[in-house]
């Protein structure tokens, strides 16, 4: 059976549940409090990096095209190993190998990749590849384009979500007809370093102030364990200021006062939450990159599900989100020349107004990216 699946939970099992709950666990965090992944030499020739691209499906193969399009036109020194995954795919077997480039090169750029949500047995793919190469913070900076026009101006928020455990670990079971139990998974070991990371990441760009998102009110052990971690660790870093927020009270607070937040520490469920109703307020979801870390991988991706109604092949999806998660990876490998001509030629897309329809805007995706190449033959990047 395929290392990447949970068990079917039938009448059949039910009498052997416990034990079949317990190794689906095993199968999907490799016992969280203990997981650690061993690195392997990163594929780097002659200068060039080697990237595993997963083009995912939907508008996903699209937005790779005008990535590795840009990429080329600007002499990017990176090679593609590019990994399509079959999402009516009855095995995972696409995915594992996927998941051997992404160890293999060390840094992977992906879209959206589908899982057949009728089929209870198959993990969400999305989330295994979080789980298997121990990618426990996603990264999404959320900020403000003077160019479009938004709710709210010089927003400025970076969340840091946790990865691999909370809401999203995929353990749940119908305990007798017509009643489902679903488990929520908070460590302290995956919680302190989660914390550690959003306060170094604090320092190291001079954030001033990290806010942990939660519901300790109600979950007082999950949700409770979180915040107590998070309040132990701000305790080494009397630089920077700490402060938490009940989840529902953060929504009202980031649609009346976004200013108010810098840093936001958040569970997986939370993240995603604000993420979304942060990138509502400053122009739309397709402009979002997000950042995926561990100790030894990353994964960069559009920071939002959500990138807009485009339909694949209409010629109308917004390219900017997926453009700005290739910045991010190319800083990520030092390619910092390229990375900032890249980003510079985006924000002045942005500001000549060339945009597709899910921000406002009248242009096609060929017309955003021909916009982009004309800004970037603008630059020296000799």
């Amino acid at each position: 059976m395929s290392t990447l699946k949970l068990f079917r939970l039938s009448q059949e099992v039910r009498p052997i549940i416990k034990r079949n709950f317990c190794s689906a666990f095993e199968l999907q965090h490799k016992n969280p409090t203990q997981k650690k992944v061993n690195p392997i030499p990163q594929a780097h020739y002659g200068g060039r990096h080697t990237v595993s691209m997963l083009p995912g499906g939907g508008i996903g193969p699209e937005l790779m095209g005008y990535v590795r399009e840009v990429f080329k036109y600007a002499g990017v020194p990176v090679d593609f190993e590019v990994v399509d995954i079959d999402p009516a795919s009855e095995g995972n077997e696409d995915l594992e190998y996927a998941i051997t480039t992404i160890r293999r090169n060390g840094v992977g750029i992906k879209g959206n990749i589908e899982t057949k949500s009728e089929d209870l047995g198959v993990v969400s793919r999305n989330v295994a590849i979080r789980n298997e190469l121990d990618l426990f913070v996603n990264v999404v900076n959320c900020k403000s384009y003077p160019g479009i026009s938004s709710r709210h101006s010089n927003v400025d928020i970076a969340v840091l979500r946790q990865n691999t455990e909370g809401e999203y670990a995929m353990l749940e079971h119908e305990s007798c007809k017509g009643i489902v139990e679903s488990m929520k998974i908070i460590t302290r070991e995956n919680s302190e370093r989660l914390s550690r990371y959003a306060f170094e990441y604090a320092r190291q760009h001079g954030r001033k102030k990290v806010t942990t998102i939660h519901k300790a009110n109600i979950m007082k052990l999950s949700d409770g364990l979180f915040l107590e971690t998070s309040r132990q660790i701000a305790k080494e870093y009397p630089d920077i200021k700490h402060n938490d927020m009940i989840i529902d009270n953060t929504c009202m607070q980031l649609v009346s006062n976004p200013h108010q937040f810098d840093v936001m520490l958040t569970t997986n469920l939370y993240g995603s939450i604000c993420i979304n109703v942060i990138s509502g307020l400053i122009g739309g979801a397709g402009l979002l990159a997000g950042k995926n870390y561990g100790d030894h991988y990353a994964i960069f991706e559009p920071g939002a599900r959500s990138t807009g109604t485009a339909i694949a092949g209409k010629n109308l999806a917004n390219p900017i989100a997926m453009l700005n998660a290739s910045v991010a990876m190319l800083k990520h490998l030092g390619h910092h020349m390229h990375a900032d001509a890249i980003e510079s030629a985006i924000i002045k897309t942005v500001n000549d107004k060339i945009l597709t329809k899910d921000v406002g805007g009248n242009s096609t995706s060929t017309e955003v990216i021909e916009n982009i190449l004309r800004r970037l033959a603008e630059t020296d990047l000799h």
